[in-house]
């Protein structure tokens, strides 16, 4: 595929498609990890769904280092200067391993605190800490994978990341019943053979996609000058990833604050709410991938000062992303009573989750524009106003969200109506400024 000169409409999909199955069975990785949860109790399946707020501390972390590697490498490809391409993938490999230290450190120390601030019980947070802190244990793998990846994804290459997530998928699927429950000499490990097997199944994904970087010409050519740090691009990489993690952490901010309000009702409805967002995240995979194509495609055009592919990439991949979600909108409501039922036997638990699935069912629409436009702005190497746009949506709507509904004493199923108007609101501004941007502000990019 040529970025620089292929359809546009036609990159979308072919970057998309692969992106989206991979990041897929990404997801139906957590959902294999929800469903053995469930299995093990009630209080694990709300542990594991509190523990993601404290998770996200690596998820965002991933998300910052692939983004400004990609967008960074990607905008040298199209510059052709293969100098910076090498000198850029160097220091991410060197940003990898120093932010991942930090990370796990930070998820150490405040795991707990975090728990008990979304009101859990003493049984829940200990059950809860057994999962996370030997996730943070691995802290240095996932983010190697993502930074090795994200060259990957800067030369246009989605498939390979999309093959690893699919075969740590089946392994992960074979290795939970495994740790949680025991076999032959491997004891019961419980909600802590999920973290376990986890670990295991994300070295395999680093070392199938480091394999693949190891063939990859551009490569080949590099010396162990590219590995010293040097603070051109360090500080680049540093300024291109920390606004983008910092935004997305507040997509953590935002999931603790709601989980403390859902708890208000009952840690069944934190377990209800908790296994339909996983169905929702299955649901919005699709946007992922495209948002994945285009920050590749608008990352290589702008380097290359194609500003009409650029825009033309942007409407092509929110016109594309609308469609797709009114149709899945339509699907999850109308399964909404059945879905939850996968996931526990729990008479309330079940309710909750459908409950939600329903709401959900009409928020979804105004997603892609919020997700797309920061991919643009993540593209163009604008990540403050991305990382504004994620403060907006993940800090102050949660936290007005919270004590609006506090204020009238709303219900479970109030809540997430207030919680609807503040997304569809977002997305409609956003989107609007996104085209005054493009119109006026994008050739002085």
């Amino acid at each position: 595929m040529n970025l620089l000169k292929d359809e546009v409409s036609v990159l979308v999909r072919k970057l998309a498609i692969p992106a989206s199955i991979g990041t897929l069975f990404q997801t139906l990785y957590t959902i294999v990890d929800t469903f053995y949860a469930g299995k093990i109790s009630p209080e694990a399946l709300s542990a594991l769904s509190k523990s993601f707020p404290i998770y996200f501390i690596i998820i965002a972390t991933s998300i910052g280092v692939t983004v400004a590697g990609t967008s960074l490498i990607g905008s040298s490809i199209g510059e052709k200067n293969e100098k910076n391409v090498l000198s850029y993938f160097g220091n991410v490999i060197i940003y990898a391993v120093i932010i991942s230290f930090i990370v796990s450190l930070l998820g150490f120390t405040f795991g707990e605190k975090v728990f008990l601030l979304m009101n859990s019980s003493n049984e829940v947070t200990g059950l809860g800490l057994k999962y996370i802190n030997v996730i943070f244990l691995g802290t240095i793998l996932f983010i190697l994978v993502v930074a090795l990846n994200s060259f990957l994804h800067a030369e246009g290459d989605t498939v390979t990341y999309r093959n690893a997530l699919i075969f740590s998928f089946f392994l992960n699927i074979i290795l939970n019943p495994v740790f949680i429950f025991g076999f032959l000499f491997i004891p019961a490990l419980g909600i802590t053979g999920i973290g376990v097997a986890t670990l295991i199944a994300q070295f395999v994904s680093f070392l199938i996609v480091l394999r693949k970087i190891l063939i990859n010409d551009r490569i080949k050519k590099i010396t162990f000058e590219y590995f010293k740090v040097k603070y051109f691009f360090l500080k680049n990489i540093f300024f291109q990833s920390m606004p983008i993690t910092v935004a997305i952490l507040g997509y953590s901010v935002a999931a603790a604050i709601v989980f403390t309000y859902v708890g208000f009702s009952s840690e069944y409805a934190v377990a209800g709410y908790g296994s339909a967002t996983r169905i929702e995240q299955v649901v919005l995979l699709p946007i992922l991938g495209i948002n994945t194509a285009i920050i590749s495609i608008i990352a290589q055009n702008i380097g290359a000062k194609q500003y009409k592919r650029v825009e033309q990439s942007y409407f092509t991949s929110v016109r594309y992303g609308l469609y797709l979600m009114l149709f899945s909108g339509a699907i999850v409501y109308l399964t909404a009573d059945i879905i939850p039922r996968f996931f526990s036997s729990n008479s309330d638990v079940i309710a909750y989750g459908s409950m939600y699935l329903k709401i959900s069912a009409f928020i979804l629409p105004a997603y892609p524009i919020f997700f797309l436009s920061n991919g643009l702005f993540m593209a163009l190497k604008k990540s403050e106003k991305a990382m504004l746009n994620n403060i907006i949506r993940n800090v102050i709507v949660p936290i007005l969200s919270f004590y609006i509904a506090r204020y009238i004493n709303a219900d479970f199923k109030t809540f997430f109506y207030i919680w609807a108007i503040f997304q569809w609101s977002i997305s409609i501004t956003l989107f609007f400024y996104v085209k005054y941007y493009i119109k006026n502000k994008l050739a002085s990019t």
